[in-house]
This record gives structure tokens, C-alpha cells and sequence, in this order.
């Protein structure tokens, strides 16, 4: 395994802009290279210490996905090597962890799809036996499976900002009926694609989330990661059962961890900086990355 990337430095393409994981570079006015960095974050916060080789299995296994979706709807990949944009001596650096891909208009909906209760969405349940404005029977139990997949988008926020949940007549207000339904109706269908895949090889997809752009010409096009541990909740099928929560692939390991880190002799306050994470909480965080890949991919 090549040594761990908290942040990449590219000096041969101009930086447009770093988020969570991701190191955004523009190739001329139409492509951005993507390089999926060993940084984690939990709490909106970026910890401190990469996770190595995390970068390299969300970027093979979006590109797994975009693969098995391609029929559905249109992603952004161009089929060009990342490592064909950059110098020589930077190509170590997005080797394997890169997606060379069209530069889109984004649009500010981020498209989630719930098939079971969990998280926030199981809170709010229990209070008003609906999410996010979706009403749902009565009697459902955390981690149930849902009646059927639910669509319930979030407005994307500025960067630090916590994503805001939004009903589907919000969406409606901010791009228009047309552009709202098409967004739901592809999302529900990648979701049910992909559950149905994921299934199949002894995982739960219990919810995911999906980001669109507009091509110049005005073609709708699913972009950035997709059904990677960051931005789909994972369950083994093995170990799920309604009414509890199962153990899952992705950073909750590390959230649990951070829940009873302390700083200074202080509970940590969940904002910057992060405690230092321990060797052994960044190995079991790096081992639920990679077995997730293992069992999806074989």
C-alpha cells in the first residue's frame, strides 16, 4: 500500500477547491480532476490523521458503481486517465485514487433515498411517524425496512455548514417541477438497482445520497461519489436484525470512538481540532473501508 494522502499539492493544475475528502483541480474549462484524499471526517469535523488507503478504495469502488449504473442515467467520468492531466513527478500522487470528470453545473439538491429507519431519520419517526414530511405507517422499529425506498432530499450547505433536510415541494421552489421529479424518480431507481446488487452479496444498503449536475447542453448527470461508506450507510446482512442497530461500514466505528475521546482531560466538543486518533482507531477504521469493497467486489 503507497504511503497515506492527507492533502494533496498539484502544482501543474489550478486548485478550485478541497472539501471533506475530495481535491478539486480544473483541466482547462470543461473537466476537473477529483483526488480522493486518506482524510476522514466525523462530527463536520477533518480528523487529523488520514486513514490509509481510504482515497483509493472510495474512487474504485464509485467507479464499480457508476459501472453497474451507467444504463440508468449519465455520470460524469470521461473515460481519460487522471494520470494523463498531470507531471510526471505528481502522478504518484492521483494514481489509483482519481476520477478525471466533466465539469458540470451543480445542482443544490442532495438527492437521498431511504429503504430502512435509521439515524436521524429513526428520531424524527419516533416523533412524528414521518421523514422528512414523508408520512410512513405506524409501527415501523429502528433499522426496519422501509414499505418502500423514500425520497428525502437535503439542501446542500456551504462548506462547514450541516446539509438541511427539505420536502420534495421545496425542491419543487428551488429547480422547478420537471427537474425535481426526474431527480427523485433516478434516484429511487439507482437505489433500488443498487440495494437490489448489494443484497445479493450479503450487504444492506439502508440509505444513500446522490449529486446531479447539468452538462452544457442541458443533460442531467450523476456526478461526484457515488454508494462509497462515506455517503451510503452499509449493514451486513448477516448482522441485522429490526430493533437494534447493526454494526455498519463506514465511519461509525470511528464516531463511537470520538464520542468518548478526551482533550485536555475533557469530554472532546466535537469541533476543531479533532483528538489525535490512535494507531489502533485508524486500522479498524481502514479494515471496515476495505472489507466493505471486498464483499461488493469480490
Amino acid at each position: 500500500m503507497s504511503a497515506a494522502l492527507h492533502t494533496s499539492q498539484l502544482h501543474s493544475l489550478p486548485l478550485l477547491a478541497r472539501g471533506k475528502v475530495r481535491d478539486n483541480y480544473a483541466v482547462g474549462s470543461d473537466r476537473i480532476l477529483m483526488v480522493a484524499s486518506d482524510r476522514i471526517s466525523a462530527f463536520d469535523v477533518i480528523m487529523g490523521q488520514p486513514i490509509p488507503g481510504k482515497g483509493a478504495l472510495l474512487t474504485q469502488m464509485a467507479l464499480w458503481w457508476f459501472e453497474q449504473l451507467k444504463d440508468i442515467v449519465p455520470n460524469h467520468l470521461t473515460g481519460e486517465a487522471p494520470e494523463s492531466v498531470v507531471t510526471p513527478d505528481e502522478v504518484a500522487q492521483v494514481q489509483g485514487r482519481s476520477m478525471l470528470v466533466q465539469r458540470l453545473k451543480p445542482i443544490p439538491v442532495e438527492a437521498v433515498v431511504r429503504g430502512y429507519l435509521a439515524g436521524s431519520g429513526w428520531k424524527e419517526y419516533q416523533q412524528s411517524q414521518a421523514v422528512c414530511g414523508v408520512p410512513l405507517p405506524a409501527g415501523l422499529k429502528n433499522a426496519g425496512k422501509l414499505p418502500q425506498p423514500i425520497y428525502t432530499p437535503a439542501a446542500k450547505a456551504e462548506a462547514g455548514e450541516h446539509d438541511e433536510n427539505i420536502t420534495f415541494e421545496r425542491t419543487v421552489e428551488m429547480i422547478g417541477p420537471e427537474l425535481a421529479a426526474r431527480i427523485r424518480d433516478i434516484s429511487i431507481a439507482l437505489y433500488q438497482r443498487a440495494a437490489a446488487i448489494a443484497l445479493q452479496k450479503g450487504l444492506i444498503i439502508a440509505d444513500t445520497k446522490f449529486e446531479f449536475g447539468l452538462s452544457p447542453d442541458g443533460t442531467l448527470v450523476l456526478m461526484d461519489e457515488v454508494l462509497t461508506p462515506d455517503s451510503s450507510r452499509y449493514w451486513p446482512l448477516d448482522g441485522w436484525q429490526e430493533g437494534a442497530n447493526p454494526p455498519s461500514f463506514d465511519k461509525q466505528y470511528l464516531r463511537d470512538w470520538l464520542e468518548t475521546a478526551q482533550v485536555d482531560g475533557k469530554p472532546w466538543g466535537k469541533k476543531a481540532p479533532a483528538p489525535e486518533l490512535p494507531a489502533e482507531v485508524i486500522e479498524q477504521t481502514a479494515a471496515k473501508y476495505r472489507e466493505a469493497m471486498a464483499r461488493l467486489t469480490g
